[in-house]
């Protein structure tokens, strides 16, 4: 077997998991990843004080999460893994309602027929075996049609103005199937956090000879003598193959010729959206009933307009002990904003100012004092947002220019974004390179 030289850009989950079956096949991996750390979208940050480290935005595994499973048994590190059980809420008519099966639910703010049809709706997307027919038609008319203005209205209207603004209604009913379908009660974690995962993962790469090269930001990637070649700050340097698991708008920048295929033009037609996390280290608890996740309801698009001015509230010391942060009680107020918003512009005292009548709306007792520490994190590339017949417009993960291949969040559809697709795709590409 000819050993290839193989570059991939990017040290997120994607590119670690191809690097981990380029480098077991026995080919000379070298990954190039732009910030001083492994993790892409799913790194995390540890302050003085704590043992673990901290996602920047919000991550947790489901129990059937199969492919990044794998990998941490593969890795010998599968009984690091844990499943607690948190509680997950709604904030409905002024107060938390539980989401999960519990004898709350029969109490929800709904008639009896509503909660019914509610139930019966969710069941069947449950134990439908297919997406493909559920990409034909949006979730908005969808959830109208078969479980009622009055649930959807109260449930799911609000989550997916919340996400998605004015392409709420938009988005196709096959992105809800996955949610529904891949959702489970328990919910994982690696112990030390998701960045030890990581590191961990990069650690026994090194071992297995992959070169991992920090702080080393991808330039170009261009044609040389047929085969592809990567620029960066140390120069030019040809490869085998390149596999770039960067945003669809990256990757148009990057690769010479691109755009003007029609491989480009469908990578330059995908959508997406970007995301902003502010965490908090408080000094008490701000959830009254020990909920994790609370989803908050948004009647409007305009974010300054809306009940809520953010998507997700998430108190993330009800899920992992608050002893491994310090003893702080640690709270994120997540959000999905196109890169233009003007979230991405405010500082953070701006953010705060607009956030705290959030967290008092929650807990009136909450005042700026009890905050002890704040963070703001933002990413312009945070979700991609699929239309009708979705799976028609993905491009693979091989593109026109010989010897370069694609991988990104955009192309895991139906599925939704997150460490395990990122596995399954990044895995799949290095799959497919080696079969080419």
């Amino acid at each position: 077997m000819t050993q290839l030289q193989i570059a991939i850009i990017g040290a997120g989950a994607a590119g670690l998991a191809a690097a981990w079956d380029l480098a077991h096949a026995g080919h000379q991996v070298t990954i190039f990843e732009a910030a001083d750390q492994v993790g892409g979208l799913a790194a995390g940050f540890k302050d003085d004080n704590w043992d673990w480290t901290l996602e920047k935005f919000y991550h947790h595994w489901f129990a059937n999460d199969h492919d990044i499973l794998d990998l941490a048994s593969e890795m010998g590190v599968r009984d690091k893994v844990i499943f607690p059980r948190p509680k997950t809420s709604y904030w409905v008519d002024g107060k938390l309602v539980r989401s999960e099966i519990s004898p709350s639910a029969l109490l929800l703010p709904l008639s009896p027929i509503a909660t019914m049809r509610m139930a019966l709706a969710g069941m069947y997307v449950k134990l439908s075996p297919r997406w493909q027919p559920f990409e034909k038609v949006t979730a908005d008319a969808w959830m109208r049609r078969w479980m009622g203005e009055e649930a959807y209205g109260k449930f799911f209207k609000p989550l997916l103005i919340g996400k998605f603004a004015e392409q709420y209604d938009k988005v196709p009913m096959s992105f809800m199937w996955a949610r529904i379908v891949k959702r489970t009660l328990k919910l994982g974690t690696y112990i030390g956090g998701f960045q030890a995962f990581l590191d961990e993962l990069a650690r026994q790469l090194r071992g297995k000879g992959v070169d991992i090269r920090l702080a080393a930001r991808a330039e170009r990637i261009g044609l040389r003598d047929g085969a592809p070649a990567l620029m960066t700050g140390g120069g030019e340097v040809p490869f085998d193959r390149i596999l770039s698991t960067t945003s669809p708008s990256l990757m148009l920048r990057l690769a010479e010729g691109l755009a003007d295929t029609d491989y480009g033009r469908r990578v330059a037609a995908l959508k997406s959206i970007g995301g902003l996390c502010m965490v908090f280290a408080l000094r008490r608890p701000l959830m009254p009933d020990d909920t994790y996740w609370l989803n908050l309801p948004a009647t409007t698009a305009d974010k300054s307009q809306s009940a809520f001015p953010f998507l997700a509230l998430v108190e993330h010391t009800n899920f992992i002990p608050r002893e491994r942060y310090g003893g702080d009680h640690i709270i994120y107020c997540g959000d999905y904003v196109p890169p233009d918003h003007e979230y991405f512009q405010l500082s953070e005292a701006g953010l705060l100012e607009r956030f705290i009548p959030a967290l008092q709306k929650v807990n009136p007792h909450f005042t700026e004092e009890w905050i002890r520490k704040a963070w703001v994190w933002r990413a312009p590339y945070a979700q991609p947002v699929p239309e009708l017949y979705h799976s028609r417009n993905i491009p693979g993960l091989k593109t026109p220019i010989p010897g370069l291949y694609w991988a990104s969040m955009s192309q895991v559809y139906p599925w939704d974004r997150g460490t395990n697709y990122a596995v399954e795709i990044g895995r799949r590409a290095a799959s497919l390179i080696l079969q080419d």
